[in-house]
C-alpha cells in the first residue's frame, strides 16, 4: 500500500468520525428539549389505547355472564285456543258457516323459574284469559300449565307445571329491589311482539317510585300499580313477565308495561312484591290477601294542587257487594287516609297500604266527596268511613 492511499483511508476515517461527533451532539441537544421529549412519548399514548378496549370488553362480559346465567331460568309463556276455520267459499263469512276448529298455540308473555319443581313467576295480565296455557323454556321444552294462582293485589301470578322427571329446572337467584340506585345497568329478557323467544336488551335504571296501569294488548287488561321501575332496556309486548336483571345476575324486578306512545320507556315490578306476594303464597297455598274494592287512579300532590282536589286515591269504580261497597265509598270519591296514614305515592298509594292489612281488619277511611251542587269547583265534604277487608276472590 503506497503512501496516497494511506492517506486517502487516513482522510476518510477522519470524515467518519467527525460525522458521528456532529450526530451525537445533536441527539444529545435534542434530548434535552421538551418538545423532543413530547414527540418521543407519544407512543405512550398508543399503548394506552388497549386499556380503553378492555374497558368495553369487560362491560360486554358482564351482559354475556348475566345472560349466561339468567337465560337457562327465563320461559316463555303461550297460550292454545280453538279457533273456528272458514268456509273457503263463503270468503265473507255471509252465511257464516264455519268448517269446525283448530287449535291455534301463540306466545303471549315470559316468565322466570322460582323452584326446581315448577313454579314459574310471570305477570296476572299475561294468564288473565281462558285457554289451555303452555310454558317453553330456553331449550325448547314445553309444559303444560297445571294451575294459576293470581295475586288480587298486584300485577303477578305464580303458574304451576310438572318438570321432566330428573331434569328439575333452575331458579333464579332475587336480588333486592330496595337498593336500586338510578343509573345502575339493568338487563331484560323475554319474548317480544310473542315472536322472538330469549331476547335480550340493555340498559339502566331511570327512575324508580313510579305509578303506572299495566296491561297486555292480547287480553285487552289493564290495572294500576304503584311503586314501579323505570328502564330505558327495550321492553315490548311480549316482554310482559319477564325478568329485570342486575348486573350480578339477580332478579330485581318483573317486566310489566311500556309507556304507551314513546321510546325506551318501560317499567317494572321491584322483585321485594314478588318475594312478598311468594311467601304468603308458600304460607297459604294461594294468594290470600286483603281486598276492599275499588279500582282506582292515584291523585298525585302536583295534580291535586292544580286541580283544587285533596291528595289521594280517586275511586273509578267499585266493586259490589264488597268492603268498600258496604261502607258506602261510592265512584267519585277521593280515598286520602286509611287508619290516618295518607294516601301517597311514596307509601305505595292505596294498594301499598291494604295490602299491608290483614283479612278481618277494620280500617277507617277517610275520603273527600265532592259538592254535587259545585262541581269542578274544589267544594266537598270529608267522611270517615268504617269498613272490614275481606279475602279477595280468586282472579
Amino acid at each position: 500500500m503506497n503512501k496516497l492511499t494511506m492517506n486517502f483511508l487516513m482522510r476518510k476515517l477522519i470524515l467518519i468520525l467527525t460525522i458521528f461527533i456532529i450526530l451525537l451532539t445533536v441527539w444529545s441537544a435534542a434530548t434535552k428539549n421538551s418538545a423532543f421529549k413530547q414527540f418521543l412519548s407519544s407512543p405512550k399514548t398508543v399503548l394506552e389505547t388497549p386499556s380503553e378496549k378492555v374497558k368495553v370488553v369487560s362491560e360486554e362480559s358482564v351482559v354475556i355472564d348475566v345472560v349466561d346465567k339468567v337465560t337457562p331460568s327465563v320461559v316463555t309463556v303461550g297460550i292454545e285456543q280453538r279457533i273456528s276455520q272458514i268456509d273457503p267459499f263463503d270468503p265473507f263469512n255471509f252465511f257464516q258457516r264455519p268448517r269446525g276448529t283448530t287449535n291455534q298455540e301463540q306466545d303471549i308473555g315470559s316468565g322466570f323459574i322460582v323452584s326446581e319443581d315448577g313454579l314459574i313467576v310471570t305477570n296476572k295480565h299475561v294468564v288473565s284469559g281462558q285457554g289451555k296455557y303452555k310454558v317453553i323454556t330456553k331449550d325448547g321444552n314445553k309444559y303444560d300449565v297445571t294451575s294459576i294462582y293470581r295475586d288480587p293485589s298486584n300485577d303477578i301470578a305464580v303458574i304451576k307445571v310438572n318438570p321432566s322427571s330428573g331434569l328439575g329446572f333452575r331458579p333464579v337467584e332475587m336480588g333486592d329491589s330496595s337498593k336500586i340506585k338510578v343509573g345502575q345497568l339493568v338487563v331484560a329478557v323475554g319474548t317480544p311482539l310473542g315472536e322472538f323467544r330469549g331476547s335480550v336488551t340493555k340498559g339502566i335504571v331511570s327512575g324508580i317510585g313510579r305509578g303506572i296501569t299495566a296491561g297486555s294488548p292480547f287480553e285487552g287488561f289493564a290495572e294500576q300499580l304503584d311503586d314501579v321501575i323505570q328502564t330505558d332496556a327495550a321492553i315490548n309486548p311480549g316482554n310482559s313477565g319477564g325478568p329485570l336483571v342486575n348486573s350480578a345476575g339477580q332478579v330485581i324486578g318483573i317486566n310489566t308495561a311500556i309507556a304507551s306512545g314513546a321510546e325506551n320507556i318501560g317499567f317494572a315490578i321491584p322483585i321485594n312484591v314478588v318475594k312478598d306476594a311468594l311467601a304468603n303464597f308458600r304460607q297459604t297455598g294461594g294468594f290470600n290477601r286483603s281486598f276492599l274494592g275499588v279500582s282506582y287512579r292515584l291523585i298525585s300532590r302536583d295534580v291535586a294542587i292544580l286541580n283544587n282536589l285533596p291528595e289521594g286515591a280517586l275511586v273509578q269504580e267499585v266493586v259490589a257487594d264488597s268492603a268498600a261497597d258496604k261502607a258506602g265509598i261510592v265512584q267519585g270519591d277521593i280515598i286520602t287516609k286509611i287508619d290516618g296514614t295518607r294516601v301517597q305515592e311514596k307509601n305505595g298509594g292505596l294498594a301499598g297500604i291494604i295490602g299491608k292489612k290483614k283479612v278481618g281488619d277494620q280500617i277507617t277511611i277517610t275520603v273527600w266527596r265532592e259538592d254535587e251542587n259545585s262541581p269542578g269547583e274544589g267544594k266537598g265534604e270529608t267522611l270517615e268511613l268504617k269498613a272490614t277487608l275481606e279475602a279477595a276472590p280468586n282472579q
